[in-house]
């Protein structure tokens, strides 16, 4: 599997309808490991339901049926991602890719539950179509990327996004969730920053990612709602629990969750004359995530200490499922037995490119231990090279970095520099106050190097094949430990953080009724308030009996804003987080809808009407914000 990091979508989504406006979405997470099944009916010709779902998940490859099969009336998936989602890269399958028949045999074979918990097995016939886009999304990967699924390896949901809050894209932009309408306020120079900016302080990768779906697809779950909110309420009274927690998530590698790609897919066994230096690369990561893992695990006991006297449902939980369970400790010894003690996970290249070479003990592997003494020699012979050109040429500040594209190089200040560098320098880049140059002897000792590293990469992957199936084993306890860390990154580092920057009792805890109002007593937006110290609490009252609000007043005086405090607050009380308010109370909400306008008539001294509609299905509560005249 290539690496793929950062943040950075790693999402392939297959798409496929029928005439009778259903449409059946696979996302497929390459990333976590993780495949998404939903199927639903199109209520309306824009495919609103879709365009949603694409929002949400951001692929960075569509797959589509070659014909469009579309309703009446309705433009087609294909056509629909040519038009708004031209800049992801499309991929057009034979329907015969798209079989539900063998997604079904897929999702039976490679998915971690039993189909039957999905739902799958007795509404089979129902759910075609997702099974279908299953079928094409499972085998593109595997041609693309060149691997083979591990079975009973993937986390599968099903209709997971009607499981949660239901935000259309346009009112994601119209409340600043992800990124803000503006980037500076007028009159301030302060930043804008948006709710996702604004909590965004997770540690790792995947609790930022986390963090990101919470917030475009809320819970709707009371039960889970509340258990993420009695963790908060233990965190903020035990000082010592959230700072120990703090502390021991640092322990934990930043890409810990991309480790499993490299457990839930094996490659294809192919010839190294096809694959070349992508072989080498290839089992370059391969160790990589091997070393990853091996620091995750050492910092297990940790997190077990840090957990041992926790009380809410969540926290305990954490402990039972992961520091109780002794399959981690399986790995662990089975690593301890191929992988040196010694060896850790680095992020610099030249560390992390030694340390995955000696990663296997010493004695393994004859041929691997010869081509370490390579790697050693020439290694030192560079270090040597620079040590003469220092001395030959007087530059006693010349320094020789590393990196994991060009290899070693010479940096030399430029005020050491009198006149021209000596002829036998080339490549020569000014950087700054810096000139980066190499020569023919380094490029050549670069190539031995580069070459002897690879064939350590090569004889390591061979000396792990064993370790590797019995990981893939127990690939379903890696998941789960990804799943946990990304949860308490998300509500350690970034929820619990958050209220602790603030004033005592500026965030409190939302309370969920099944039939009472909706209420919010002296709230505040969360993002302005961090930016303007003379924020004006405003409060809320909304019940069955009374379910529409018309706020009036002169332009910029605050209508929109207020529109967006509400719907912020009722989000991030169905995150499980606390709300600026003093005391809130709420109904679970199903949707938001907004709609604001933007253009302002100044002669006639109006703004444009703004109309939201909101929490469907629960309150049917409206606002109505109208300029006063």
């Amino acid at each position: 599997m290539e690496d793929e990091g950062g943040e950075r979508s790693s999402i392939v989504i297959g798409l496929i309808e029928n005439r009778a406006k259903e449409v059946g979405v696979a996302a497929f997470d390459l990333r976590s490991a993780s495949l998404h099944l939903s199927q639903y009916i199109e209520t309306s010709s824009s495919y609103q339901n879709t365009k949603t779902l694409l929002h949400f998940y951001d692929p960075m490859v569509i797959i589509v049926t070659p014909n469009k099969l579309a309703p009446d009336g309705m433009v087609g998936v294909s056509e629909l991602v040519d038009r708004f989602y031209a800049t992801v890269k499309k991929v057009v399958m034979g329907r015969g890719c798209f079989d539900d028949t063998k997604g079904a045999v897929l999702i039976k074979n490679l998915a971690a539950k039993e189909p039957s918990a999905l739902g799958l097995d007795t509404y089979y016939k129902q759910y075609y179509l997702c099974l279908a886009a299953t079928a094409a999304t499972i085998k593109w990967t595997e041609a693309e990327k060149g691997v083979i699924v591990t079975n009973h390896s993937l986390l599968v949901t099903f209709n997971g996004s009607f499981d949660h809050m239901n935000i259309d894209a346009t009112s994601v932009q119209n409340l600043e969730i992800i990124e803000p309408l503006h980037s500076t306020l007028w009159g301030t120079s302060n930043k804008k920053r948006s709710l996702f900016h604004m909590l965004k302080t997770t540690k790792t990768i995947g609790g930022t990612r986390l963090l990101r779906a919470n917030l475009l697809q809320p819970l709707k779950d009371i039960e889970t709602i509340n258990a993420r909110l009695d963790c908060l309420d233990e965190l903020m009274s035990n000082e010592q629990l959230f700072f120990g927690l703090s502390q021991v998530l640092r322990k934990f590698p930043k890409e810990t969750d991309r480790v499993l790609c490299h457990f839930c897919f094996k490659p294809k066994k192919v010839t190294n004359g096809v694959l070349g230096i992508d072989y080498a690369r290839r089992s370059q990561m391969l160790i990589s995530s091997i070393i990853l893992l091996k620091t995750a695990l050492d910092a297990l006991p940790l997190l077990s200490k840090a957990l041992k006297d926790a009380k809410s449902f969540l926290l305990e939980n954490v402990y039972k499922s992961i520091c109780e369970n002794e399959k981690y400790a399986s790995i662990r010894k089975r690593i301890g037995e191929v992988i040196d003690e010694d060896v850790l996970h680095a992020r610099v290249p030249f560390v992390a490119r030694t340390q995955q070479c000696f990663a296997v003990k010493a004695g393994i592997d004859g041929i691997l231990d010869i081509a370490r003494r390579s790697f050693c020699d020439t290694s030192e012979a560079i270090h040597n090279l620079a040590t003469k050109y220092r001395e030959d040429f007087k530059l006693p500040n010349l320094k020789l970095p590393f990196n994991s594209r060009q290899g070693f190089y010479f940096s030399i200040p430029q005020k050491d520099i009198q006149g021209k560098l000596p002829s036998k320098f080339i490549q020569v880049l000014k950087h700054g106050n810096n000139i980066h140059c190499s020569t023919l002897e380094l490029a050549s000792l670069n190539v031995r190097n580069k070459s002897a590293a690879a064939e350590c990469y090569i004889r390591t992957e061979v000396c792990l094949e064993a370790l590797l199936d019995t990981i893939r084993e127990d690939v379903s306890v890696l998941t789960l430990l990804a799943e946990v860390l990304c949860l308490l990154d998300m509500i350690v580092n970034s929820f619990a953080h958050t209220i602790s920057t603030k004033p005592v009792d500026r965030y409190t805890r939302p309370e969920f009724t099944d039939n009472g109002p909706m209420a919010i007593d002296a709230g505040r937006h969360p993002i302005l308030e961090s930016i303007h110290n003379d924020f004006i609490p405003n409060n809320i009252f909304l019940s069955e009996a009374s379910n529409m609000v018309i706020v009036m007043g002169p332009n910029m005086s605050g209508k929109s804003t207020y529109l967006q405090q509400v719907c912020l607050t009722v989000i991030l009380a169905q995150i499980g987080c606390y709300v600026p308010a003093r005391f809130s109370t709420f109904r679970v909400v199903d949707r938001i809808f907004t709609r604001m306008g933007t253009v302002d008539n100044l002669e006639s001294n109006s703004s444009t009407v703004k109309f939201t509609s909101s929490i469907e299905n629960v309150i049917p509560v409206k606002f109505l914000i109208v300029p006063k005249v």
